[in-house]
């Protein structure tokens, strides 16, 4: 089946917390100047007014659906993924194939044909189609995917000097909550539809899987809007509706979308050239403020986030953030919790000044730390192990911060040493005695393991009974092979 009959297919087996796409128009411009903020919650109430006679309520939204339709796109997706599910495939180490597609929508953000959807949208597929709402289309390449924000950037393959319809980002200091919102996108694959709601919630943290701080509405999305818009009465676009939580799988008027601030961001990383989005790294980790930790700490109300670890060499040591502190803003946007933390020094630009206000003593203080790109500390040096030992078929790693960025671990739980990043197969020496990607080896034959090189030179020597110790989580597992 070729791309173009994927409308008439949806995805099978929707989950509690559906992630669902939705499309939305775009007036494409330059990126707009966000201050790393989230959204603020200063109630201005400027320019909003609640309807007060029966014409004010008989008024239309298609004026802005007008505005922002053309920009909203379907986005079809088709690949091959392999599965390892028949004794037969992994009997020659491999897996059966397995047709896959997926439909979802997107948003144009950029006049040359840039287009933003879910990552979750185009994962592990390969070939894609995007259906613009005056129906024509466009074969398109992946130049960006980031799972950690569920956002993935599209080029369309146009002809040269062809132009296209955009959304204009709202900068999310704007959006409040109560505002009026419209969710555009293809849901179900029916074709492009538009529903209303209000904004319910801002700083959502505690929902989906990524670094995310989201946008909640009650507007309704469903399976197909996941990559679509959320826009606002200015018909600008707040937020790339990205999931929702349901007990079956539609809409039950809980829907989450990621905010403008780091859909901007992440399409900044893709048209300046990069594979993939550097996420900043302060180099410390806490916990949110709890009743009874405020209590202690003699504050009137929880808030913030008591920091329970600073990295030794980190941008956070640097700028005198120390255990015990707590971070009660960034940039003048007030921190609530960790993932809120996170997501506040994920908009920051690489080498950009952070302004942190900080409680310590009972006396507010003021830090500034520049937020750089995680330590490469020691060098990555991956090697794929060979011969006759447990670790055959291995792929192992130098652990450092920017490695455990990479592979999506905090390096607080990753300390140095060496990892297990993928293993060939499960026909491989390594994959046979049980270890796992993950693992990170911290004694071979009563000899500490401090680098790859000093794992390549105990294999290569070679010994006829192998004691292994590593570390999988919170376990500490030694186990001895002949």
């Amino acid at each position: 089946m070729n791309l173009r009959k994927l409308s008439s297919r949806l995805m099978a087996g929707l989950s509690v917390a559906a992630m669902l796409a939705a499309c939305s128009p775009s007036h494409s411009q330059d990126q707009p100047k966000f201050s790393g903020t989230g959204f603020g919650q200063t109630p201005s109430g400027a320019g909003r007014k609640v309807p007060d006679s029966a014409a004010g309520m008989r008024m239309s939204f298609s004026p802005v659906v007008k505005a922002v339709a053309p920009a909203v796109v379907n986005v079809y997706a088709r690949g091959v993924t392999r599965q390892a599910v028949d004794p037969f495939w992994q009997m020659f180490g491999g897996s059966q194939p397995r047709a896959q597609e997926s439909l979802g929508s997107g948003v144009i953000v950029r006049p040359n044909g840039i287009v933003v959807t879910n990552n979750h949208v185009i994962e592990g597929l390969q070939e894609f189609m995007v259906v613009l709402n005056d129906r024509r289309q466009y074969p398109a390449k992946v130049i960006l995917a980031d799972p950690r924000t569920d956002l993935a950037v599209l080029q369309l393959q146009a002809k040269p000097g062809e132009t296209f319809p955009t959304l204009q980002l709202e900068d999310d200091r704007n959006v409040e909550v109560g505002d009026l919102v419209l969710a555009i996108g293809n849901p179900f694959g029916v074709g492009q539809t538009v529903t209303n709601g209000i904004v319910s919630a801002l700083n959502r943290t505690q929902v989906g899987s990524g670094d995310g701080s989201y946008i909640q509405t009650d507007a309704p999305i469903n399976p197909g809007n996941s990559g679509g818009a959320l826009v606002d009465m200015d018909g600008k676009l707040i937020g790339i509706n990205s999931m929702i939580l349901s007990g079956s799988g539609q809409s039950s008027g809980v829907g989450f979308a990621i905010p403008s601030a780091l859909v901007s961001r992440v399409v900044a990383s893709a048209v300046g050239g990069q594979s993939h989005v550097q996420h900043p790294w302060l180099g410390a980790r806490g916990d949110t403020v709890t009743g009874d930790i405020a209590r202690s700490l003699g504050m009137d109300r929880p808030q913030g986030v008591l920091v329970s670890d600073v990295y030794r060499g980190s941008p956070a040591e640097a700028g005198g953030l120390r255990a015990g502190d707590v971070i009660l803003s960034i940039d003048d946007q007030p921190v609530n919790d960790s993932a809120g933390m996170r997501y506040q020094i994920n908009l920051m630009q690489l080498n950009q000044t952070a302004d942190l206000k900080v409680l310590r003593g009972g006396k507010t203080l003021d830090i500034k730390v520049k937020a750089t790109a995680p330590s490469a500390t020691p060098p990555r040096d991956e090697r794929t192990l060979r011969g006759q030992n447990p670790f055959s078929g291995a792929h192992v790693v130098n652990l450092s911060p920017a490695v455990a960025d990479d592979l999506g671990i905090d390096p607080f739980d990753a300390p140095q040493g060496v990892m297990i990043s993928a293993i060939d197969s499960a026909q491989s020496y390594a994959a046979g005695v049980g270890l796992l990607p993950g693992d990170i080896i911290r004694q071979v034959n009563g000899r500490a393991i401090a680098t790859t090189a000093d794992l390549d030179a105990i294999v290569k020597a070679g010994a006829r009974t192998w004691r292994i110790t590593i570390q999988r989580g919170d376990q500490v597992i030694t186990a001895q092979f002949s």
